[in-house]
């Protein structure tokens, strides 16, 4: 492949995961977990960097929110 397909297939894959609304995607970043919920970044960060957190997927650094074990865990909850 050359580089300007590398770059268009990229944006493509960029361009069709932005479109996928939240409560269709099965994993969610920080950003998106918070646009979400209504619950800020530093308290999601705050949450998932517990060992014990249920809904949270490292991938390598990057930390992904389990979208429905975060909704169960919400819906659990009276306050966090």
């Amino acid at each position: 492949m050359e580089a300007e397909e590398v770059k268009t297939a990229e944006s493509q894959e960029t361009g069709l995961r932005s479109h996928i609304p939240f409560w269709m995607k099965s994993n969610l970043t920080i950003d998106e977990a918070a646009a979400y919920t209504g619950i800020g970044k530093h308290k999601l960060r705050e949450l998932t960097d517990n060992e014990n957190c249920s809904f949270v997927l490292w991938v390598g650094s990057k930390r992904l929110i389990k979208r429905r074990l975060l909704e169960q865990f919400l819906d659990n909850m009276y306050s966090i």
